[in-house]
């Protein structure tokens, strides 16, 4: 029996010879990468409760609904309180166990974005996380569109790696490009079995044709190249699994943590890198929100102070939006809790952020503000959000957001 070349590779693409990189398809190679901040999204998934993140702390109706287990209260440590809040009269602080996150903020590393979030009011976590994912604000836009606001931006970008996904397969924000790799870290080997011998071997039956599937070899010898290039290695040859954890500080951010330094570790290597995601779940707080909040907050709060820390030890420009799909009900649950709400608490940071300020339009707790009466309202459409963070990234939005283009900007960035 003979098999031709091109059954060869097809079979060896369906038989996983390539799936350490598989969301990879077919890809262009470049290398290097401009002055233009990576831009960076952290998912909070599960519903984040901004009302906890960073608290109206003096508002007369939070606390008449929430306990003291589940509310910020208004004392203690000034420093947790927020200067160019929206509404002085509310007493806005961080979380107690945000120590970090109040830090950025006071450097202007960071601000914060309340009442934010789908103006579609839907509670469902799968359906609001991708309507954000795919960029639109309608439930029933979603089977009429098959890709993602990242991907539409970065598409057509020039580089062996323009999207980064920290997970273990793309995210739906970064459907439509062909020029992504997702991977859970970057502290693996990245090869195909059989290592050098195989890859010569693939390398020479495809370097001549044109077929999609030979292309889509030759780019992802390319990537594996690429990374392979920059790797640490042990003594022996293999590549170093050790991150940077201890260096700047990584540790109590859990997973977070090794998401966040391997976006750092790539975003040194000469492969093109434009965009990254990856998420943090476990924010679906129907019971026990008092003890798994603080451990969520911990986390993130070590995690994005350590990872500032790397990219500027790095000297790597970056923007990041922290994001989440919708927030929690003002009113706390029999479960010690809160359920599905609406309007939520976004954060961004980086270096062309203006940070130490609170921005979009708070509307208040009373009920009559309230959506539906129980829900913190949405004042901002999250797309403007990630409007302005790719026109300060050098990407376009256009494609990503065509009925944006003339927004008004909420000026988040310098």
């Amino acid at each position: 029996m003979t098999i031709s070349r091109r059954d060869f590779l097809k079979a060896s693409l369906s038989a996983g010879c390539f799936s350490l990189c598989p969301s990879i398809a077919s890809l262009s190679y470049a290398e290097g990468y401009d002055n233009k901040p990576l831009l960076i999204v952290l998912f909070l998934r599960g519903g984040a409760d901004g009302l906890s993140l960073v608290a109206p702390s003096a508002d007369s109706d939070y606390i008449a609904a929430r306990s003291s287990e589940l509310r910020v209260l208004d004392e203690g440590d000034s420093n947790g309180i927020l200067s160019n809040s929206l509404d002085s009269r509310a007493g806005f602080r961080f979380n107690p166990n945000a120590t970090s996150l109040s830090e950025l903020y006071r450097g202007k590393r960071l601000a914060v974005l309340h009442a934010v979030g789908i103006l579609d009011a839907t509670r469902s976590h799968f359906v609001a996380q991708e309507i954000i994912e795919k960029g639109i604000n309608e439930e029933g836009l979603l089977s009429r569109t098959d890709t993602g606001w990242l991907g539409r931006a970065i598409s057509g970008s020039q580089g062996a790696i323009t999207g980064y996904s920290a997970t273990a397969s793309t995210d739906i924000s970064l459907y439509g490009s062909n020029t992504v790799l997702a991977a859970p870290d970057m502290f693996s080997n990245f090869d195909v079995p059989g290592g050098q011998s195989t890859r010569g071997f693939l390398g020479d039956i495809s370097k001549n044709s044109k077929s999609s599937t030979e292309v889509a070899t030759l780019n992802t010898l390319n990537i594996i190249a690429t990374i392979n290039r920059d790797q640490v290695r042990e003594a022996s040859g293999r590549a170093s699994n050790k991150t940077d954890n201890g260096q700047f500080g990584y540790d109590g951010s859990g997973e977070l943590g090794r998401g966040l330094s391997s976006i750092a570790k790539l975003s040194s290597m000469d492969a093109g890198l434009k965009v990254a995601v990856l998420d943090h779940g476990g924010w679906d707080t129907h019971e026990g929100q008092a003890y798994r909040f603080s451990n969520q907050v911990k986390q993130l709060s070590i995690g994005l102070a350590a990872f500032d820390q790397d990219m500027r030890s790095r000297n790597r420009k970056y923007n990041m939006i922290v994001m989440t799909e919708f927030g929690r009900r003002l009113q706390s649950n029999k479960s010690g809790g809160t359920d599905h709400g609406h309007g939520a608490c976004w954060l961004v940071l980086g270096d062309s952020v203006r940070g130490g300020q609170m921005y979009g339009k708070w509307p208040g707790l009373k009920n009559e503000a309230l959506d539906h009466g129980v829900d913190l309202a949405v004042t901002t459409d999250y797309r403007m959000v990630l409007n302005e963070s790719l026109l300060v990234s050098g990407l376009n939005p256009a494609s990503s957001f065509p009925e944006l283009r003339k927004s008004e900007l909420l000026r988040l960035y310098a």
